[in-house]
C-alpha cells in the first residue's frame, strides 16, 4: 500500500509537471488517485483538480523577522508573512488563499503550478503555519519563501521571496 501511494506521488507530480506550462483554456485537470497523509489531501481518478488560481493583484510573501544579508546562528526562527491573499491549509484550492513553503538552497522560486516536492530542502507548511526553527549548518544559504495553493502547486515568481544568509 505504501508503494501504491508513492507511486500515486510520482504519477501526479509527472503529470502536473508536464501540463504546468503556461495557460490553458481548460478550467481542470484529471488527476492520478492519490492519497496524502502528510498534507491531509484525498484525490482520486474522479476528482478533477482546478486550475491554478490567479495571484491577487499586489499578493506578496515576505520574510517577516530575517533581512537579505543577515548574519545568523542556528537554530534559525524564521516568520513567514503574507500581504493581499489568505492562509488557509492545505486540501481546498480556492482564489485567495493558500500556504508557505520555505525552500533551502534551491533557487528563487519554483515555476507556477509545479507541484513543490516534500524533501529535507522543501519544508510544507500545509496546516497553514507562519513560523518554524530550522538548523542549518555554518556558510551562506539562499531561503525562498514559495506560496502554493491547496494542492502545493506553486504561485510562481509572484509569490516567491529569497533572501541569503549567513549561518555563523
Amino acid at each position: 500500500m505504501k508503494n501504491l501511494k508513492w507511486l500515486g506521488t510520482i504519477i501526479l507530480s509527472g503529470f502536473l509537471a508536464c501540463n504546468s506550462g503556461g495557460n490553458s483554456a481548460s478550467t481542470t485537470d484529471t488527476v492520478a488517485t492519490m492519497t496524502d497523509t502528510s498534507h491531509n489531501m484525498t484525490m482520486d481518478t474522479t476528482t478533477a483538480l482546478k486550475a491554478l488560481p490567479a495571484v491577487p493583484a499586489g499578493a506578496k510573501v515576505f520574510f517577516k523577522n530575517l533581512k537579505n544579508g543577515a548574519t545568523v546562528t542556528s537554530p534559525i526562527k524564521i516568520e513567514m508573512g503574507v500581504s493581499g491573499i489568505a492562509i488557509q491549509p492545505a486540501g481546498d484550492i480556492q482564489e485567495g488563499f493558500g500556504h508557505h513553503h520555505l525552500l533551502i538552497d534551491v533557487g528563487d522560486s519554483m515555476v507556477a503550478g509545479q507541484v513543490i516536492p516534500t524533501d529535507a530542502q522543501h519544508m510544507h507548511f500545509g496546516k497553514g503555519q507562519t513560523e518554524t526553527e530550522i538548523t542549518l549548518p555554518p556558510g551562506k544559504h539562499v531561503l525562498t519563501l514559495q506560496f502554493a495553493d491547496g494542492a502545493h502547486r506553486s504561485y510562481g515568481s509572484q509569490l516567491a521571496s529569497s533572501i541569503t544568509i549567513d549561518v555563523k
